[in-house]
C-alpha cells in the first residue's frame, strides 16, 4: 500500500490508500529462479510462488483488510477493531489518513477478519 502525498499535497489528509499489485512480476521472477533452481533450492521456492499466487488472487478488498491489521500492529493495538479506538490507532499509524478514508478502511477490515 502507498499513500500519495506527492499527487494530493504534502500537508493534506488523504481520503484514498493506493494498492500496487505487482505480484505478477514477482511471480514471473519466482518461476524463473524455480525453473534455474538446484533439487535444495526448490521447496523453498516452490512455497514462495504458492503464496505469490494466493495473495495475487486475493481480492483488493482483503488485501486493504490486511493491510489495516498490519497498521494496527505497528502501534500495538490489540482491541476490537470495530472501535473508535481502533480508527484512532489507524490514523496514528498512518497520519496523513483522513477520517473518512480510517472509517472505509476500518470497514473492510471488519467485513474480512483475519
Amino acid at each position: 500500500m502507498f499513500r500519495m502525498p506527492g499527487i494530493a499535497g504534502l500537508n493534506k489528509k488523504h481520503d484514498f490508500v493506493l494498492l500496487v499489485r505487482d505480484s505478477d512480476v514477482v511471480g514471473a521472477a519466482l518461476r524463473q529462479a524455480l525453473d534455474e533452481a538446484s533439487p535444495e533450492e526448490r521447496p523453498g521456492l516452490e512455497r514462495a510462488v504458492a503464496l505469490v499466487e494466493s495473495t495475487a488472487s486475493a481480492h483488493e478488498t482483503v488485501l486493504r483488510a490486511r493491510w489495516v491489521r498490519s497498521r494496527l500492529a505497528a502501534v500495538g493495538f490489540t482491541g476490537d477493531i470495530s472501535s473508535v479506538a481502533a480508527v484512532r490507532a489507524l490514523r496514528k499509524a498512518e497520519p496523513k489518513l483522513s477520517l473518512l478514508a480510517a472509517v472505509q478502511l476500518q470497514k473492510e477490515a471488519v467485513a474480512h477478519p483475519g
